[in-house]
């Protein structure tokens, strides 16, 4: 006699979810497969910035305002970085740095601490407050980031603690340093369309150098300029309270 077979033969219902969670497995292999090789750029980039927009996050007032700079604790800021220094050729003078934006270090975080700056460093020849090439450009590209937003940005002029020549048209070491801040600030604001508002100038003079050792490469690296921007609205410093909210908001006074 032959055996009945049940009602409700057929496949159990948890082989469907497993093969759901298996075809989701190898599609996600197969995406981790073509990223390790990257050959479309501009596709990879879009992918990217959108899972950055939908799994980022955010606890900095850098990127609480226009402008092209992104949250820098985001896990996925942090691969997207990785991935693009990696690509960088060492051998060939490519950047190690994981930079935030592209191989090349576009951003610096300048101080470490509870009230996180970015921004970058021009560096001058000893003695000279003139801007090279080299840091003009540098200058452009710190613009592209700290540009259009509304935090106040620090310009900080920095010397070596060589000592001036007798031919020198500068008094001391804080007249240098002021003269590189002054040209500093006259090419991003006439050249690169910096706001004049946001803009504060400080001299450290010979008093905060980057290096105190021998090497004489590493000490090129004192004479230079910091360009900070800050956690403060540049709207926030200007009148009392209730005159910005007059100002600011419509409000009026009795």
């Amino acid at each position: 006699m032959a055996m009945e077979e049940p009602e409700n033969a057929g496949i159990p219902e948890w082989v469907v979810t497993f093969g759901d969670m298996m075809s989701l497995l190898l599609t996600f292999f197969i995406m981790l497969f073509s990223m390790s090789e990257i050959r479309q750029e501009e596709k990879y980039q879009a992918m990217l910035e959108a899972l950055r927009r939908t799994f980022g996050h955010d606890m900095s007032i850098v990127a609480t305002v226009p402008g092209p700079s992104r949250p820098m604790n985001s896990h996925l800021e942090k691969m997207a970085s990785l991935g693009r220094a990696m690509r960088a050729n060492t051998m060939k003078g490519g950047d190690k740095v994981k930079a935030p934006v592209g191989d090349e270090p576009r951003v610096r975080t300048i101080r470490k601490g509870e009230d996180p700056t970015v921004g970058g460093i021009v560096f001058f020849p000893e003695g000279s407050s003139e801007l090279s090439d080299k840091a003009k450009r540098a200058l452009q590209v710190t613009a592209s980031q700290i540009g259009g937003k509304l935090q106040k940005i620090e310009i900080r002029g920095h010397t070596s603690n060589r000592p001036l020549p007798k031919d020198s048209p500068y008094r001391n070491h804080w007249d240098l340093a002021y003269a590189r801040c002054v040209h500093v600030m006259d090419f991003l604001v006439n050249h690169l369309g910096i706001n004049p508002r946001r803009i504060r100038l400080s001299v450290a003079a010979e008093n905060e150098p980057v290096h105190i050792g021998a090497d004489p490469l590493l000490r090129r690296e004192n004479p230079r300029v910091e360009v900070l921007m800050l956690n403060e609205l540049t709207r926030d410093l200007e009148g009392t309270p209730e005159e910005r909210a007059r100002k600011y908001q419509g409000t009026r006074g009795p």
